[in-house]
C-alpha cells in the first residue's frame, strides 16, 4: 500500500473519509485501483463506489434506512444528466424532508481526477510499470498473419479441389495495412509499430 505522510497535499478524498467516517475507504480504494486482489478498477467506478459510500452515509446518519431509498438509484438520480428534471426535483424533496441538504450532499461527491489526486499525490500509490514492447506486439501480428495466411491457403486450395476455383497457381498475400489519415501514407501495420508511428508530423 502506498505510505501516508506527515507533509500531505490538501485531499477532498480525505477529508469526505474522515468527515463521514468512511474507515477502510482509503485501503479500499488504493487496492482496488492496483488490483490487489485481481483485475483493477477504474478511477471513474472507485469514484461512483465511494460517492454511493458518501451517500449511504448520509442516510444513515439522517436515521433513514438505507435500502428504503434504494441508494444506487437514488445515486442515478443526483448524479445522471439523463434523469428527468422532474424525478430529480421529487428525489431532492424526499431527502430534503428526511433532513438532509442535497447541495451539500452533492458537493461532497468526489469525481475520478479527485480519487487520482488522492490515490497518487496523498497515498503516494504507484502503478506498476506495465510498458509494452512494441517488438513482442509486432512478433504478435505476424503470427496473426501467419495463420491468416494458412487458413486462406487452406480454403483456397480445397474450393480448387471441388472445382469452385479454377485451377491454376495461385500465390497469397496477407498483410494487415494501416493508412495515416492526416498525410495518407500507406504503411504495413508491422511496420508502422516498429516506426512508432507515421512521421508526418515531423514536416
Amino acid at each position: 500500500m502506498g505510505t501516508e505522510t506527515a507533509d500531505r497535499p490538501d485531499s477532498k478524498v480525505a477529508r469526505v473519509i474522515e468527515e463521514y467516517d468512511l474507515d477502510g475507504w482509503g485501503d479500499r480504494l488504493e487496492a482496488e485501483w492496483l488490483g490487489i486482489d485481481g483485475e483493477r478498477t477504474s478511477l471513474r467506478d472507485l469514484a461512483d463506489q465511494f460517492n454511493r459510500a458518501v451517500l449511504e452515509a448520509t442516510l444513515r446518519d439522517a436515521g433513514v434506512v438505507a435500502i428504503e431509498y434504494d441508494v444506487e438509484s437514488t445515486y442515478r438520480i443526483l448524479t445522471d444528466e439523463d434523469v428527468p428534471r422532474a424525478d430529480v426535483l421529487r428525489k431532492e424533496r424526499e431527502l430534503e424532508r428526511e433532513g438532509i441538504d442535497v447541495d451539500d450532499l452533492r458537493g461532497d461527491f468526489v469525481t475520478h481526477q479527485a480519487v487520482h489526486s488522492y490515490l497518487r499525490d496523498y497515498r503516494e500509490a504507484e502503478l506498476e510499470n506495465r510498458s509494452i514492447d512494441p517488438e513482442q506486439k509486432v512478433e504478435t501480428l505476424q503470427r496473426l498473419e501467419g495463420r491468416t495466411a494458412a487458413v486462406a491457403q487452406s480454403t483456397l486450395d480445397g474450393l480448387v479441389r471441388s472445382g469452385e476455383v479454377t485451377d491454376r497457381e495461385y500465390e497469397l498475400f496477407v498483410e494487415v495495412r494501416a493508412v495515416c489519415e492526416e498525410c495518407g501514407r500507406d504503411y504495413a501495420l508491422v511496420d508502422l509499430v516498429r516506426d512508432g508511428g507515421c512521421g508526418c508530423d515531423a514536416g
